[in-house]
């Protein structure tokens, strides 16, 4: 068995508790990640990691808590749930929190930030799990605990960055992760030449590729530069990546439930239409999956 994943927290952007979110959430990313021998990787640290967080305490029962934590960017979705993640206010915690080389500021400055008594009640500095910090570049490999790592540089303002994980024990299963990205070119991000290409490489083969689906077609002509892809796009990306299983992810708030049971009905209607074999799913709390 190599990797595992599941999902606490899958919309974009805002919070969107309410009647028209129970099925698929309304927390901001957070996805869970274990290797084969059971290492801890939470991808984003939205408001989900909350109740991952409750979920790692009880099953420890007082024993320690350990993992790596990667941030795609350090927008407020991607961050505002590490001030309640329980497991960094007890001792013997360890946690080291990954970020892009990219940033205007480092992420070890965002997190510190993000606690200042100015905007939250207790300080980084009074955490008492041990919170190490470290960056990863574009086209940079790195060896984790049971698992390698590399990463690509997306279209999304501010920057942010796309990972791909492989289990030590399973190589050839990848998990692509791209939470925040714009497929369709925009002068903002002065892109260089074969960044479109180098993205498909980048996921090619992958067993499961979660990607932003952000908007529908309709809406995305209003929403050019914002940093997030259509459904339609996100299934381009994974034909021509020749990927097995194509996650939508980073759902609309203002999304109800009917409406991606919509979305994803006409993108397997596409997909079948074109003679695609790869299987597509909106990604739900809760939902667990192999790679």
């Amino acid at each position: 068995m190599g990797l595992s994943l599941r999902f606490w927290g899958v919309r974009g952007s805002i919070p969107s508790p309410g009647a028209r979110t129970v099925r698929y959430g309304g927390n901001t990313p957070c996805t869970e990640l274990r290797t084969s021998d059971g290492w801890l990787v939470i991808l984003d640290a939205g408001t989900g990691i909350r109740e991952l967080g409750r979920a790692l305490m009880t099953k420890a029962n007082g024993a320690a808590v350990k993992g790596d934590i990667f941030l795609t960017h350090a927008h407020w979705d991607h961050i505002q749930g590490i001030p309640f993640f329980a497991p960094i206010f007890q001792s013997g915690n360890h946690f080291t929190i990954w970020g892009s080389k990219s940033l205007e500021t480092s992420i070890d400055r965002v997190v510190r930030d993000q606690m200042s008594p100015v905007v939250f009640p207790v300080s980084f500095d009074e955490l008492d799990a041990r919170i190490d910090f470290q960056d990863l570049g574009e086209d940079e490999q790195r060896p984790g605990r049971g698992y390698v790592v590399s990463a690509y540089h997306v279209q999304h303002p501010g920057g942010a960055l796309a990972y791909r994980f492989t289990d030590a024990k399973t190589p050839g299963r990848a998990l692509v992760y791209v939470s925040d990205n714009e497929l369709q070119p925009h002068a903002s991000y002065h892109a260089a030449d074969g960044w479109r290409a180098g993205m498909t490489k980048f996921c090619a083969g992958a067993s499961v590729l979660i990607h932003d689906a952000t908007y529908s077609r309709d809406e995305y002509a209003q929403h050019k530069g914002w940093g997030h892809s259509t459904t339609d796009d996100a299934l381009e990306l994974a034909i021509e990546a020749g990927v097995e299983l194509l996650v939508l992810f980073h759902h609309k708030p203002e999304r109800s439930d009917e409406e991606i049971d919509q979305q994803l009905d006409a993108l397997r209607s596409v997909a079948r239409s074109r003679g695609a074999k790869l299987r597509i799913e909106a990604a739900a709390e809760g939902m667990s999956l192999t790679v």
